[in-house]
Order: structure tokens, then C-alpha cells, then sequence
């Protein structure tokens, strides 16, 4: 019982048995150099996505702490860097913005409350093992919203580049505003965004060149401070962060009421599923780098937690980010001891840095911003499946104008709903092959596909190449019609079953139809090649007088010489 206990124990928080099989001569020094590495890049990254979220910087910094801290005791990816990401930003500006003013005093209440939110969504679908829910959203679904939302992020800040003020408004309505806007541009401003963008990408060139990894948007931040400081550029109306509040974040409980909290929930979903899609899609690509193993459904009540914990201490909801996870796996990270210290790196960064932030220009913040939002856009994935997969490609259409256009919560669910109906329809027309031996062998292949295929007289055969279900099975049954109709002399249909994992009490009364319907043709059905559950269901539910169960245990070659021999007799 102990033991398993322990087990227990160890599988809800893998840092137990990360620090009792922790080897520091071989882990510490990639541990401590991953950390540091992803804390230079989340401290500007933070406090640039807390502008998108429509807080003040600082509160970037709140949620690059607890729940980094929280992901590191519960999580199972060692590279996984969890902290504030663009998307959910947005997502949180999005809701709370629909209700309160960035202005008010409530907004931050909210956004903490939809933090909440997050967390307890996502918790409660980890403590039932429901990890599972990453097929909920799939390739297309994610690519077009994101690709959209990253869009939209680009729009909000441009703004900041262009150094005018507007209200936060729809995607359609900010391009319109922006345009109105230009005659305003504010040239000190400009310049300082273009000039943050063109270091960045240039630091990101030498990077490459050099195959070193420099932290390009801690070295923009660093110039950018110098630069405001020494030729006082926020005394032409270059606009700065400010005073920056020291110190680690206070505890709170967020408090809202039941109108509220109804309000906030459908975006609270969107935000725990696609935090969690992201997150796991990060990890399991890293992971299978390197052999290790992730467990979704941990992954998602360690998300939970870092979410419900972070809410109380004034962080937003984080998730695992994509750049700063490579660049943490790229580093050397081991174990999530990694984080730990950039956790530290963090707190350190609150107790004791932050009046350095006080001349940081907005505009610097809006170009880190820019630069890693192009990342977002799957132009590569549109065209890849414009060529191969065409109603996936829909859906990646659909849903990345629904979001555009429409918003964020209509544009995920109707590609959702587009994507199961996608499914459906499909599941509902499950591939068929009749098929044909070929000559000398024992060996069948499509006759559509291979011209020597053979198919003996006085048989269809027709493989099925799905389970059957309510949905699908009278597709089936057209395509049995439809061969026995270009096959007029056959007096057996052959169904080789190996390819049907499993069938429902609808699909075998609609055989049983079939049958008695051919049986009056002077046709016979057979089931050969059936696996064990199937040939189970078959067996009890169709009268043993009308179904040959010796046939449902031969493979097809078999199947298909006795059906020979007893059209010959």
C-alpha cells in the first residue's frame, strides 16, 4: 500500500522523483544554464505581452513567476517554458476588454477572475485524466486560428509603433482607425520601433551566422533604455513604461460576481483548451527529440494549477510559449529544474531591477511584440494543404477569417464545428475496394488500382476499410448495391472484414437486412477475415442459420477458394 501511495505521490508531482534521481554532475549545468538563458528572454517578452493583455508591464513579470514556479513541481516537459504567450494575451484583452475599460479599476479583477477561470477549467479536466481533449482541436482548427489571432495581435500594435492613441476596437475597425491615424504619426516613436525591429532581426541574422544564440530582445530593451536616457526622448512624447512597482506580488483571492464570472467562461474555455493544445504540441515535439515521455492529462492539471495559484498572485493566464521552450530545450535544459531558476531569475529581476524599466519605450515593447507574432502566421501550412488536403484546408480558411472578422470565440467554434462535421461526413463515407487476385499468388489488390487483380466469377469482393456505425453503414450497403449491379452474374458477396475494428447494433441490423434483401435476389453475403469483437457481434446477433461462421474465421485467400469451390458444387 505504501508503494502504491508513493506511486501515487510521484505521478502528481514529478518533481519527487525528478530530485530523487536528480544527477548534478550531468543535469545541474544545463539545468542552471537553460534558466538563465529563458529568463533573459521572458523579462522583456513578459512585460511586452502584458501591453497586449492591457495591464502595466509589471504584471508580464507576476505571471513569468508563480505559475513557472507551480509548472515546475507538477509538470512532466523539462524544456516546457511556461509564462505570459501572445495568443492568450489577447484572448484575455479580448474578454475583459468587452467588459471594462483597460482603464478601470475592475479590469484587473477581471483579468485575474478569467485567470481563475483558466485554471479551474483546466484542473478539472486533468483530475479526470481528460488530457485526451487535444483531439477537440485539430491541425487545421489551431493553424487558422492562430495564424488570425497573431494577425490581430500585429494590428493592436501598431499603435504603439506609430505612437497614436486609439480605443481597442475589432480587427476591421483598428485597420481603419490606424489609417485614419497616420497624419499623426509621431516620428521620434517610429523610429524607435522600426529602429527595435531592425536590431532584433539583425541580432537574429548574426545569430545564425555565428551559430551562437544572443538574447536579441534583452540587447534592443538594454539599447532602448540607453537610448531614452541619454537624449531624454521621453520628453519629446516618446511614451515610457513608467514607474515599475518592486517587489514580489501580494496575495489576493479574485472576486467577481456570478454575471461575471457567467461572462468570462466561454472565453475561459477557449483559453484552457488552446493554452493546453499549444502547450502539449510543444512538449511532445520536443520530447520526442530526446525519448522522453509526457503525460497530458498531468500536463493539464499542471497547467491547471499554475493557472489557479498564478490567479492568486496577480498573474494572467500563462501557458508553455513556443520560442522560449526551444530555446530552453536548445540550452541544455534536464530537468524542470530549469524553470526554477528562471523563476529566480524573475523574483530577482521584481526584488531588485525593476527602476531600471522606468524609461523603457512602449514602442520598443510593441516591436518584441511584432517580431514574434510573425512566428504565428502558418503561411507554410495553408499551402501545404491547399496542394494535399483540400477540406482541411477549409477548415483552416474558415477559421482563420471566422476569427478575423467575426472574433475570437465565433471564429474557434465554428472551426470546431466545421471540423466534426468534416469528420462525419467522412466517417459517414468510409473507403471501399473491390478487389481481385492477383494471377499465381494468394495476394488481393484493388481492381480500380491494379489492372492484373482478377476477380473470380460469380463473386463480388469488397473490402471495408473502417468500422461500421450507424452513420456509415448504409453508404456501405449503396456500394455492395452499386457492384452487384455492374456485376449482374455474382451469387456471393464476399466482405473481407479484417480492416472493421468494431460494429454497432445499428450496422448489424442493417446487414441482416442486406442479406435477407439479396437472399431474394438469389444472392449470399459473406464475412470473412473478422476480428474477434466483430465476429463476436456477428455471431450473437444475426440467426446462425444466415450467417457462415466458418467463413468469419478464414482470411480472405481461404474465404474466397471456398466460395469457389461452393458456387462450383
Amino acid at each position: 500500500m505504501k508503494a502504491g501511495l508513493r506511486s501515487s505521490w510521484t505521478r502528481l508531482v514529478p518533481l519527487v522523483h525528478t530530485l530523487r534521481t536528480y544527477r548534478r554532475e550531468s543535469m545541474l549545468g544545463g539545468d542552471v544554464n537553460a534558466g538563465l538563458t529563458v529568463g533573459i528572454m521572458l523579462i522583456p517578452q513578459g512585460m511586452a505581452y502584458a501591453l497586449i493583455a492591457g495591464v502595466p508591464p509589471i504584471y508580464g513579470l507576476y505571471a513569468a513567476l508563480v505559475p513557472l514556479l507551480v509548472y515546475a513541481v507538477l509538470g512532466t516537459s523539462a524544456p516546457l517554458a511556461v509564462g505570459p504567450v501572445a495568443i492568450v494575451s489577447l484572448l484575455v484583452a479580448s474578454a475583459v476588454g468587452s467588459m471594462e475599460s483597460a482603464a478601470s479599476p475592475d479590469y484587473l479583477r477581471l483579468v485575474l477572475v478569467l485567470s481563475l477561470l483558466v485554471g479551474a477549467f483546466q484542473l478539472g479536466l486533468g483530475m479526470v485524466g481528460l488530457g485526451s481533449l487535444t483531439s477537440l482541436l485539430s491541425r487545421p482548427v489551431l493553424s487558422g486560428f492562430m495564424s488570425a489571432a497573431a494577425i490581430v495581435i500585429g494590428s493592436t500594435q501598431v499603435k504603439h509603433i506609430l505612437g497614436v492613441s486609439m480605443p481597442r476596437s475589432d480587427f476591421l475597425e483598428t485597420l481603419a482607425g490606424l489609417w485614419r491615424a497616420l497624419p499623426d504619426t509621431h516620428l521620434p516613436t517610429l523610429a524607435m520601433g522600426l529602429g527595435g525591429m531592425a536590431l532584433m532581426l539583425g541580432v537574429r541574422f548574426i545569430s545564425r551566422r555565428a551559430g551562437i544564440r544572443l538574447p536579441d530582445a534583452m540587447i534592443a530593451v538594454t539599447l532602448a533604455i540607453l537610448a531614452t536616457w541619454l537624449f531624454g526622448l521621453d520628453d519629446t512624447g516618446l511614451r515610457v513604461v513608467g514607474s515599475v512597482p518592486a517587489g514580489l506580488p501580494s496575495m489576493a483571492v479574485p472576486v467577481a460576481s456570478w454575471h461575471e464570472v457567467r461572462a468570462l467562461a466561454p472565453t475561459a474555455i477557449v483559453i484552457g483548451l488552446v493554452g493546453f493544445m499549444q502547450s502539449v504540441a510543444i512538449a511532445q515535439s520536443l520530447a520526442r527529440q530526446t525519448g522522453a515521455r509526457i503525460d497530458p492529462s498531468q500536463e493539464l492539471r499542471a497547467l491547471g494549477a499554475a493557472n489557479v495559484l498564478g490567479s492568486l498572485f496577480q498573474a494572467f493566464p500563462a501557458t508553455g510559449g513556443l520560442s522560449r521552450s526551444a530555446v530552453n530545450h536548445d540550452a541544455g535544459a534536464q530537468t524542470t529544474l530549469a524553470g526554477l531558476v528562471t523563476a529566480g531569475m524573475v523574483a530577482l529581476t521584481l526584488l531588485l531591477l525593476t527602476p531600471l524599466f522606468r524609461l523603457l519605450p512602449h514602442a520598443l515593447l510593441g516591436a518584441i511584440i511584432l517580431i514574434a507574432v510573425a512566428n504565428l502566421i502558418s503561411w507554410r501550412e495553408m499551402v501545404r494543404l491547399c496542394r494535399t488536403h483540400r477540406l482541411d484546408a477549409l477548415v483552416l480558411a474558415v477559421t482563420f477569417f471566422a476569427t478575423l472578422l467575426l472574433g475570437f470565440i465565433e471564429g474557434i467554434g465554428l472551426g470546431i464545428v466545421l471540423s466534426l462535421a468534416m469528420f462525419t461526413y467522412q466517417a459517414s463515407r468510409p473507403h471501399t475496394a473491390r478487389l481481385g487476385r492477383l494471377p499465381g499468388t494468394t495476394r488481393y489488390r484493388s481492381v480500380a488500382r491494379d489492372a492484373r487483380a482478377e476477380v473470380p466469377r460469380g463473386l463480388v469482393i469488397l473490402r471495408i476499410d473502417a468500422s461500421l456505425f450507424f452513420a456509415n453503414v448504409g453508404f456501405v450497403r449503396e456500394e455492395i448495391d452499386r457492384a452487384l449491379e455492374e456485376t449482374p452474374e455474382a451469387r456471393i458477396v464476399l466482405l473481407d472484414m479484417y480492416p472493421v475494428n468494431r460494429i454497432d447494433a445499428s450496422a448489424v441490423h442493417e446487414l441482416e437486412a442486406l442479406r435477407d434483401d439479396l437472399a431474394e435476389r438469389g444472392v449470399e453475403i459473406w464475412f470473412a477475415a473478422a476480428k474477434g469483437p466483430v465476429r463476436d457481434s456477428l455471431e450473437k446477433s444475426m440467426p446462425a442459420a444466415g450467417l457462415r461462421a466458418d467463413v468469419l474465421r478464414l482470411d480472405l485467400h481461404e474465404a474466397v477458394l471456398g466460395a469457389e469451390r461452393y458456387l462450383r458444387a
